[in-house]
C-alpha cells in the first residue's frame, strides 16, 4: 500500500524532519509540500542533506493554492497555529485525514485554546472528533481518527514520565513538578535574537515560567490519565544544543510499597519507543538524538520519586510521533519508517 501525503509548511525543522522519515517509509508517496514564501524552490537546493533520495531531488515546494492536497489520504501540518483548522472541513469532506503537529486540536477546551493561542477557533465543533496522538495513551483511538492533534514536545516527555505512576494512583496528583530542558531547534527555524549562536552558547536560561503553552495541553494529558483533577508546576528551559529533551519530574508517593522500576518496567514492555532503562542507569539526550526513542530512569527517594525522560523534540517530539500516528491511522505496523537507530556523537 502507497499512500499519498501532503505536507504544508515544509521549511521549518519539524518539515525538514517529516521529510526525512516520509521519503524513506516504504508505504508514502510524497505528493506535495508547500511553502508561500519558497514556492518553486527546489527541495533539495533548501535542504541539500535531502539530496539523492529519489522520492525528494525533483520536488519543489509549491503554493497552498496549487497543492492538490483533497487527492492525498493524509496532510501533515507543519505549520503555525490556526493554519490546519482553516483548513480541517474541505480535506475531511474529500476524506483525506489530518496530522496537525500544531496546537489546533491538541486541547479540548475551546476557551483554554483561545485563552492561550489568542485566537478563535474556526471549527470548534471538530474539537471532540479529534484524538491527542499519544500512541502510548491513546493507541486505539488513534487507529479510527480522522484528525489527529500531534502531541507537543514538552508535553510527550512529562506526560510518558508520570504515566505510569498516575495510572497506578500511586502518587500525589496536586504536587507534580515537571523541571524541563530543550534544546534550540524546539523554538522554531527562526531568525531571533534569543537564538542564535552567540546568545545561547555557554548559557542556560528559564522561560515562560509564568505560563507556557505546553501547560494547559500537559494537565489536560496527565487528568485524562489520572481521572482526576491534578496540578503541575512546569518550568522550561533553553540548553545550548541543538536537539533534545531532558524532563526531570518529581512526584510524592502515597504509597511506599510499589516497586517503582518494575511498575515502569511493566507499563512499558510492550511499547516499542519507550526504553526503561535498568535501575542505577541515567538517560543522555544523545542516546536518542535523531531517533523515536524515549529513554526514561526512575529513582526512588525518601517519600518520593524522581522520574528522568530524554527524547528528541523533533522526531518523538514531532516528525516521528506524528509518523507513528500515521501509521496506526492507514493499519502499518507502529514502527514503520521509524527503526533507525540514534545517531551518536
Amino acid at each position: 500500500m502507497k499512500l499519498n501525503i501532503g505536507l504544508v509548511g515544509g521549511t521549518g525543522y519539524t518539515g525538514v524532519e517529516l521529510l526525512r522519515l516520509l521519503a524513506q517509509h516504504p508505504n508514502v508517496a510524497l505528493r506535495c509540500i508547500t511553502s508561500r514564501k519558497d514556492a518553486g524552490t527546489s527541495v533539495v537546493d533548501f535542504f541539500p542533506n535531502l539530496r539523492g533520495h529519489p522520492a525528494l531531488d525533483k520536488m519543489v515546494f509549491c503554493t497552498p493554492d496549487e497543492a492538490r492536497l483533497t487527492e492525498c489520504e493524509v496532510v501533515f501540518f507543519a505549520t503555525p497555529h490556526g493554519v490546519a483548522m482553516s483548513q480541517a472541513e474541505t480535506l475531511l469532506a474529500a476524506d483525506t485525514k489530518i496530522i496537525d503537529l500544531a496546537a489546533d486540536f491538541r486541547l479540548q477546551d475551546l476557551a483554554e485554546f483561545e485563552r492561550w493561542y489568542k485566537m478563535p477557533h474556526a471549527c470548534p465543533h471538530l474539537l471532540k472528533e479529534a484524538v491527542y496522538g499519544l500512541p502510548e495513551v491513546n493507541r486505539d483511538a488513534i487507529r479510527q481518527a480522522r484528525i489527529v492533534g500531534n502531541p507537543g514536545c514538552y508535553p510527550t516527555a512529562v506526560q510518558l514520565g508520570f504515566l505510569p505512576l498516575l495510572e497506578a494512583g500511586i502518587v500525589a496528583t496536586d504536587t507534580l513538578i515537571a523541571d524541563c530542558k530543550s534544546g534550540v531547534s524546539g523554538a522554531g527555524r527562526v531568525a531571533e535574537l534569543s537564538k542564535i549562536f552567540p546568545e545561547v552558547t555557554d548559557n542556560f536560561i528559564a522561560y515562560g515560567v509564568a505560563g507556557h503553552r505546553h501547560h494547559p495541553e500537559t494537565e489536560q494529558g496527565l487528568r485524562h490519565i489520572a481521572g482526576q483533577p491534578v496540578q503541575l508546576t512546569f518550568t522550561p528551559h533553553l540548553v545550548p544544543m541543538i536537539r533534545g529533551i531532558f524532563a526531570t519530574l518529581y512526584a510524592t508517593l502515597t504509597d511506599d510499597s510499589v516497586d517503582v522500576q518494575a511498575l515502569f518496567e511493566q507499563r512499558y514492555a510492550n511499547e516499542p519507543f519507550v526504553d526503561v532503562l535498568p535501575a542505577g542507569r541515567l538517560p543522555e539526550t544523545r542516546s536518542v538524538r535523531a531517533s523515536n526513542m524515549v529513554r526514561i530512569a526512575v529513582v526512588r527517594r525518601p517519600r518520593g520519586v524522581t522520574v528522568l525522560v530524554v527524547e528528541d523534540n523533533l522526531v518523538k517530539g514531532a516528525a516521528g510521533q506524528a509518523v507513528q500516528n500515521m501509521n496506526l491511522m492507514f493499519g502499518l505496523p507502529e514502527t514503520t519508517g521509524l527503526t533507525a537507530l540514534p545517531v551518536s556523537p
